[in-house]
């Protein structure tokens, strides 16, 4: 697998006013000792592709499961165009359970994960690379805010929210949430925390580890760890 490192719905601290060829792919198939590496025409990939794509679908609903390459390319790239990559197929679950079935089948199948948060990220960590043997998994429809509370001064909320809407909902509740960086309108706080960001208010208040209370975690073989 990927590192599924923004595979997370996170609970933060807010803080009051003063206080984010063949082919070019190959598949390999390994049968005891023996690896073959199978051309993406051959029956076994077919075979392959049929199975995978049906436990996506399973998974998240066909809708959510892109496949055209005019669907998938916004995907592929980052944003100033310097990383291209492949995929098999761009997954978008809506929940945490999605996320971890989604996992479970490409831990079951072999097949390597990419998460992709805002994609707003300078260093090529959420585009998959040339082989086109994985997956992306989209987190942006995991964007919702679960939770505010005033008393505690924390917030609960899910790794595809993007980060200017997290302070907004800390000012809406009279705290502030001190993370801010250039990409706040885009970046989500899932690639936020799997990054550690820093932000421009980093020598106050630290970096985004700093401001975690507690996260939500889909493991790398489809279980979830509740740690909120």
């Amino acid at each position: 697998l990927g590192y599924p490192h923004e595979l997370w719905t996170t609970r933060l601290l807010a803080g009051h006013a003063l206080g984010e060829r063949f082919c070019a792919v190959r598949f390999r198939w390994r049968c005891g000792c023996e690896r073959k590496a199978y051309p993406l025409s051959s029956p076994v990939m077919t075979d392959f592709r049929a199975i995978l794509r049906a436990r996506l679908d399973a998974a998240v609903g066909s809708d959510q499961v892109l496949t055209d390459p005019a669907d998938m390319a916004p995907f592929l790239s980052d944003w100033r165009g310097r990383y291209h990559g492949q995929a098999t197929a761009v997954v978008r679950p809506g929940s945490t359970d999605q996320v971890a079935a989604v996992v479970r089948a490409c831990a079951d199948l072999a097949v390597p994960i990419v998460p992709q948060g805002g994609n707003t990220g300078q260093c090529g960590g959420a585009t998959p690379d040339a082989r086109g043997n994985a997956i992306v998994l989209s987190l942006v429809r995991l964007n919702r805010v679960r939770a505010v509370d005033p008393a505690n001064a924390t917030l609960t909320v899910e790794a595809g929210v993007p980060l200017a809407m997290v302070q907004q909902a800390a000012a809406a509740a009279g705290l502030m949430f001190p993370l801010s960086l250039a990409a706040e309108g885009s970046c989500t706080i899932g690639g936020n925390l799997s990054t550690n960001a820093g932000g421009n208010a980093v020598l106050r208040f630290g970096n985004t580890r700093e401001l975690v209370l507690g996260i939500e975690v889909v493991l790398a073989d489809g279980r979830i760890w509740d740690g909120l």
